[in-house]
């Protein structure tokens, strides 16, 4: 669904991804580990065309590089970004709303199928989202995602400094987004989540791939792990 070939990415002069190849089939949640400052959220902005980037990303056989965030957006790609981005003066259903591509939901998602997997949401839905909990503007910002209707999402860092009953709420609708035929790749920092719940994993250092594997594969091999992911 997804395939990243040779992936450049440049901040002013500074060159950040150095021929970044990865792939993602229909349906996976495949994770991007590594240490912070390797690259992985910019990865992730490049493939949305929200940094200067070259090289290659087709999405569903359709080359991406070149084009505005917006269309990268209405060809089926959703973007949950690390902070946040919620519009604080705004209600949580408008927040909602403004996660849509059309004047109607998509298909697979709507606002009652967002308040049915977070009841806490449709108790404030009409509450500022500024004045939401950091778990509760998490879980506001992946159903605003999902609005859209993308078919695949990707997600930065989703569950840094939330609760634990919150991390296995976002742990579940993961498992949801999943079985609905959509495809995660997720940026996580917690090791121990990002190899629960994937399929496939890929390891960056300084700007590239460096390791691919299963989950399993990640947790026998205890040399790479600490060359690339350990503190």
């Amino acid at each position: 669904m997804l395939e990243v070939k040779n992936l450049e990415a440049f901040y002013g002069k500074s060159h950040i991804l150095h021929g970044v190849r990865f792939a993602i089939g229909k349906g996976e949640i495949v994770s991007l580990l590594g240490r912070n400052g390797v690259g992985r959220s910019t990865t992730i902005k490049a493939i949305m065309g929200m940094v200067t980037c070259a090289g290659s990303v087709k999405f569903k056989g359709e080359e991406l590089v070149g084009l505005k965030t917006f269309e990268i957006a209405h060809k089926g790609l959703g973007y949950v970004p690390e902070n946040r981005d919620i519009f604080p003066t705004l209600t949580v259903r408008q927040n909602l709303v403004l996660g849509m591509k059309g004047s109607t939901p998509g298909e697979r998602w709507k606002e009652e199928s967002m308040f049915e997997l977070f009841p806490r949401l449709q108790e404030r839905a009409n509450t500022q989202a500024g004045f939401l909990s950091g778990g509760e503007q998490q879980m506001l910002t992946l159903c605003r995602t999902l609005m859209g209707d993308p078919d695949l999402i990707m997600i930065d860092e989703p569950t840094e400094g939330l609760a634990p009953k919150i991390v296995e709420q976002v742990a579940r609708l993961f498992e949801e987004i999943r079985k609905r035929g959509i495809s995660i790749l997720l940026v996580e920092q917690k090791l121990d989540i990002a190899l629960d719940i994937s399929e496939r994993c890929y390891v960056m250092g300084h700007g590239q791939i460096v390791f691919e594997g299963s989950p399993q594969d990640v947790k026998k091999d205890a040399a790479m792990r600490k060359e690339w992911l350990e503190v």
